[in-house]
């Protein structure tokens, strides 16, 4: 290809293509550029989708088209299963790697304000561009349908970070992950203070 970045590729059966990809079909591609982009120590493929689902008399859920005219999801999640992201099945990090984000909005319809709660991104190439620089210290970037963003960043103390769309009563419909960071407590950047424990000594600047 002549164009390096990540994209999103569908198919385009006349007439079908909505309906195609609020049912699943689609994935993304990524192209390296002459130069590929630094080693990282993890890198991890989101997919955030919309569903637009009715539940029919049999139990059985069907596609709702009318609901997705109107832009009214039934349920959104990332890779394509509410839970897929979540507990046994959390991204695993430890403290100090550098992890890379490999993210697709596929919408259907909606726009993603991408976003993991208590850390900020040290790199994001937007919208899948990854020749341009990148920019830095971004908390939350705009992912357009059909659009995608190549995420860098650092997790300095451990903990349970929980990845999300900021139009966040995504929640409610199932569009949310964790990412599960383990190692060595840093109490220079972060501490938790205990019910009746004493305040941390504050530095005089």
């Amino acid at each position: 290809m002549m164009y390096p970045g990540l994209f999103m590729y569908h198919c385009a059966v006349k007439g079908m293509v909505p309906m195609h990809i609020a049912n699943g079909m689609y994935g993304a591609v990524l192209v390296d550029d002459v130069v590929p982009l630094p080693k990282v120590d993890k890198e991890f493929y989101l997919a955030q989708s919309e569903w637009y689902a009715r539940k029919d008399a049999d139990g059985k859920y069907s596609f709702d088209y009318e609901n997705g005219i109107a832009r009214h999801p039934s349920h959104r999640v990332f890779n394509g299963a509410e839970g897929a992201l979540t507990g046994v099945h959390a991204l695993q990090a430890t403290v100090g790697d550098t992890l890379r984000f490999f993210v697709l909005n596929e919408g259907p319809n909606d726009t993603s304000s991408f976003h993991i709660i208590g850390t900020i991104f040290d790199k994001v190439y937007r919208e899948g561009d990854i020749v341009s620089s990148p920019r830095f210290g971004i908390q939350t970037t705009t992912i357009p349908s059909g659009g995608s963003s190549v995420i860098e960043l650092r997790v300095p103390v451990p903990g349970i970070y929980t990845i999300v769309d900021h139009a966040i009563f995504s929640l409610y419909q199932g569009l949310v992950g964790e990412l599960v960071v383990k190692g060595p407590d840093n109490p220079e950047i972060f501490e938790i203070i205990k019910p009746g424990g004493a305040v941390p000594h504050q530095h005089q600047k």
